[in-house]
């Protein structure tokens, strides 16, 4: 039978938790800039092939995004067409070796009703390519200072480091507020793939960044080469979403969230594989190597600290941490997530205003499995987890526990790939023993970890 809302509730007790799910639950609410936006304008394109004296049809595309810019207005769409766009010049040039640049600079707002999209012609592959770009600083591929833009089914490559002078260089830089990065494939960037630096409200879906990795970090090689990451500069309650995400292969860590002043969410998003160089027999060990690292501010205690919700995601073979709250000041909610096979499955480390260290974070519903373990939950609010019940679990638990398929094509839609990895087997002794949170399960209670005993992920 499907439920879509028990009628017994489960009261989670602390204060602290009834605003921590409201903040969950903001997070799960659609932005108000969609990809979906049925109030579109006219539609342009460009092509590797253009030339910015054309008229921006499809058979006489433009040559540059500039110039599509310059030419668009709130509701216009830009069709990407397909090929590799081989970028050799930046917009700026470096002030000094410690400069940053942009390659691709996005400063036209739509509106919250019209975005301005800019999308892979249906059926076309565009891929751009950064590599060409050598100047002696920092680059970001694309800079979004821009609000109520759209990114949308493009691939996203090369960005380069120029010197040992910085730190990492950035596929895709974020300034702006409600902006949507929809099936983005980001990959090899010498930093990291998605970077909000600013800005909230901004939404990244059924995007992957993976393989990426900082040789001439200053502060060290693979130190700061994240999948993704929120890192906002200004206050803000409005939380930055990430849902159904995939980060693998990163040097540093899948998902980073240290520094944040606003909130961020994640839902229904894997992380695996981090904290190697990949490209050997033997990947070599870097980074941090956290599949989820939630908050923190470098191990100092922080009294502005913003809430982070994860749930229903996936964390395996991270090299230190599946879930980190990394010393964080105020509790994560962490629910009906899966962490298998990571160095510490769930790391609740957090820093008191003494600078003690105790274990701090509201979880519930979630599996640790196979080697890792726990670290710091003395403190924790911790109900209903795998290890609360003392479930022995096995590999017959699971439908499969493979750590290969997970880079699998994703649907059409873009939605994550339908695996039987780490999906409860029947007669599970994951099924219908968490509680209810809000989200959609069958059954007679919500199951265990970051799925339903019928395969379909949870909260959507």
């Amino acid at each position: 039978m499907f439920r879509t809302r028990s009628t017994r509730r489960h009261r989670l007790g602390a204060a602290v938790l009834s605003a921590a799910l409201a903040a969950a639950t903001l997070a799960a609410a659609p932005t108000p800039a969609s990809a979906d936006e049925p109030n579109r304008g006219p539609a342009s394109y460009v092509a590797p092939w253009g030339n910015d004296d054309a008229n921006g049809s499809p058979n006489h595309p433009w040559a540059t995004i500039a110039h599509a810019q310059e030419m668009v207005r709130p509701g216009d769409t830009v069709y990407l067409r397909g090929g590799t766009y081989a970028f050799t010049d930046a917009v700026d040039e470096c002030a000094s070796r410690t400069d940053s640049i942009d390659v691709i600079a996005l400063t036209k707002s739509g509106t919250a009703q019209r975005p301005i999209r800019y999308a892979a012609a249906e059926g076309e592959t565009p891929v751009l390519d950064f590599a060409g770009i050598l100047d002696d600083c920092r680059v970001k591929g694309i800079n979004v200072s821009a609000d109520h833009v759209v990114l949308e089914r493009l691939e996203v490559t090369g960005v380069r480091q120029g010197n040992n002078l910085n730190n990492e260089s950035w596929g895709v830089w974020v300034a702006g507020n409600d902006n949507v990065f929809d099936r983005l494939n980001v990959h090899h960037i010498m930093g990291a793939g998605i970077f909000i630096q600013d800005g909230a409200g901004n939404l990244v879906r059924n995007s992957d960044s993976h393989d990426n990795y900082d040789p001439y970090s200053k502060t060290g090689a693979g130190q700061n080469a994240d999948g993704f990451g929120s890192h906002t500069d200004t206050p803000s309650t409005r939380p930055n979403v990430f849902s159904g995400d995939r980060a693998w292969n990163n040097a540093d860590d899948g998902f980073d969230f240290i520094n944040s002043s606003s909130p961020a969410s994640v839902r229904n998003s894997w992380a695996w594989h981090n904290g190697y160089v990949y490209g050997t027999d033997v990947p070599a060990a870097s980074g941090n190597g956290n599949g989820f690292k939630l908050g923190g501010f470098g191990g100092v205690y922080d009294p502005n600290g913003q809430t982070f919700a994860i749930d229903h995601s996936v964390a395996f073979d991270n090299r230190v941490r599946g879930f980190d709250a990394n010393y964080h000041t105020v509790p994560n909610v962490i629910s009906n997530n899966t962490a298998f096979d990571n160095g510490t499955n769930y790391d609740m480390t957090s820093t008191a205003p003494d600078g003690t260290r105790y274990g701090l974070g509201i979880l519930r519903n979630n599996v640790s499995f196979g080697t890792g373990g726990l670290r710091n939950m003395t403190g924790t609010d911790s109900q209903a987890n795998s290890w609360d019940l003392g479930l022995q679990l096995t590999a017959a638990d699971f439908l499969s526990v493979s750590q290969e398929g997970w880079d699998a094509p994703r649907k059409p839609n873009g939605d994550l790939p339908d695996l039987p990895n780490l999906r409860p087997a029947p007669g599970s002794a994951l099924i219908d023993r968490g509680v209810d949170l809000g989200f959609r399960y069958r059954g007679s209670a919500p199951d265990l970890g970051a799925f339903e005993f019928d395969g379909r992920p949870h909260g959507e």
